[in-house]
């Protein structure tokens, strides 16, 4: 029976790492210098920045990334002590394993164009901030590349369509 237990603590296996406020990159990125490999899910986001909409990226899951190890010959020392890391996620003492098939999931999960997560969301409330319109409260609609967004707005009691610069929009209420 214990010869079972020790073949199946040789396999490697995924666990979760909790990173302090802000400092998953970094955690993830010393991790990897230490030679473990590691899998930080990470997601292409619009935030508006100085008026100007730009594609930043960010974790999936914040404050956490995906370390994988095995329970012989994996050196979990190092861990602990790494810049960013928090602690490796347990219950009581013992470190709990992600099912491996959760993080392949994951990982075979497209990482292009289309997986950009807008700023603003289908129906919200904005407030065109510049042009013709400037002051007006329309909806959202979609983005219509990375540039120019088309919302709905009440023109006469009728609403109509209107392409916009990204730009001239903000969020109602701020």
């Amino acid at each position: 029976m214990d010869s079972f237990s020790d073949a199946e603590d040789a396999i490697p296996s995924w666990y979760v790492i909790q990173c302090k406020g802000g400092e998953s990159f970094r955690a993830a990125e010393h991790l990897t210098n230490q030679g473990y490999e590691v899998f930080h899910p990470v997601l292409s986001s619009q935030r508006k920045r100085q008026g100007k909409l730009t594609i930043v990226s960010e974790p999936l899951f914040p404050y956490y990334l995906f370390i994988c190890l095995d329970q012989v010959a994996s050196n979990w020392g190092p861990i602990r002590s790494t810049r960013g890391v928090l602690r490796l996620i347990t219950f009581g003492n013992r470190p709990v394993a992600v099912p491996s098939q959760l993080v392949e999931t994951l990982r075979a999960q497209p990482h292009h164009q289309e997986g950009i997560h807008t700023y603003f969301s289908a129906g919200e409330k904005v407030t065109i901030t510049d042009g013709p319109f400037k002051d007006l409260e329309a909806i959202f609609t979609r983005c219509k590349g990375e540039e120019r967004a088309i919302v709905l707005l009440n023109v006469l009691n009728r609403p109509q369509h209107l392409d916009i610069a990204v730009n001239s929009l903000q969020k109602s209420g701020q």
